[in-house]
């Protein structure tokens, strides 16, 4: 019989095997905050679109950088089409709130190669250079006080941003997302996840066990967050408050949206709880976690982990 342990781990796997398979349909954008700029990027030969929520106030002032999920549109994002009102929450806060568009598939990383589907992917080269560069120039970012916050595909990549450029970012969120990368399940997960997309995993980090793995695994990396501020996130998959159809007993249950839904909220749980006694080592982390009993993959948990993550990490990290 397997024990609990183990069958977390087995749930988790096939989870991950299925990452790339959410497709719900999403609201339009509505009564959006800040204004969508292009950002040219050298490193991948093209402008980027990003909504900026300008901080306003006189001063150098600090900058959160808000990432998409595996699905990210190249004319929106998740943040903006989802009403999670995270521009209109930041308005008047002090805080410019960067959102880029695009990075489907892309984990925000700097591939090894172009893909043939996915074209050339230089994320990580533009959110730690080119777009900080470009809020200091036209929004008065003061560069210092830097914060990054993703879900599911891109909460691992905030956490990986975050560990692999030590002193850029003050503070950290992830939300559901999957922070062992080089664990049993969640590899062969990241690379279905980006197949689904179109992409070929091969091309991002090379040939596991070999290339770039390791070296992006926020697992092996959590040292590099000594001092810093680190919000984790994650449900259980074991229900929603907010939405009952994903309740096998409830008279509305939907098998669609449990199968699309629940699986991936139970591996990121299992990967966020693997995390947390990690980074909680780490020496001066401020750690704060809100792993729930119940919770779905997501966006009204993920605007509800936003906001209390601004209350318990971002604003005590910049102010």
């Amino acid at each position: 019989m397997l024990t609990r342990a183990r069958k977390r781990l087995v749930a988790a796997v096939g989870a991950m095997a299925a990452l790339g398979g959410l497709t719900m349909a999403v609201a339009p954008e509505a009564h959006a905050a800040g204004q969508t700029e292009y950002v040219y990027s050298a490193s991948m030969h093209k402008n980027i679109p990003v909504r900026i929520v300008d901080g306003g106030g006189g001063g150098p002032k600090p900058t959160l950088y808000l990432l998409d999920g595996l699905r990210a549109p190249n004319n929106t994002s998740g943040w903006l089409q989802n009403n999670t009102g995270a521009d209109r929450f930041m308005a008047g806060k002090g805080t410019n709130l960067v959102i880029p568009f695009g990075g489907g598939g892309s984990f925000y990383t700097d591939w090894e190669r172009p893909d043939p589907k996915l074209g050339v992917n230089k994320w990580e080269t533009f959110l730690t250079r080119e777009l900080p560069a470009y809020m200091k120039k036209n929004h008065n970012s003061d560069n210092r006080r830097n914060g990054i916050a993703g879900l599911s595909m891109s909460g691992t990549s905030a956490l990986n941003l975050a560990s692999r450029h030590p002193g850029f970012y003050k503070a950290v969120a992830s939300y559901s997302g999957y922070p062992t990368v080089t664990f049993p399940g969640f590899t062969q997960g990241i690379q279905a996840s980006v197949a689904t997309m179109g992409g070929d995993p091969n091309n991002m980090w090379g040939f596991y066990p070999a290339g770039q793995w390791f070296q992006n695994d926020p697992f092996l990396s959590a040292n590099n967050l000594a001092g810093d501020y680190v919000y984790l996130s994650s449900g259980t998959g074991l229900g929603s408050k907010f939405d009952s159809s994903i309740n096998p007993t409830s008279a509305n249950f939907n098998p669609v949206k449990f199968s699309q839904m629940v699986p991936l909220e139970v591996a990121a749980s299992v990967s966020t709880r693997l995390y947390i006694p990690r980074v909680a080592a780490v020496p001066g982390v401020k750690l704060t976690t809100h792993v729930t009993p119940d919770g779905d993959h997501w966006w009204d948990y993920w605007q509800e982990n936003f906001r209390q993550s601004w209350n318990t990490t971002f604003r005590p990290a910049f102010f």
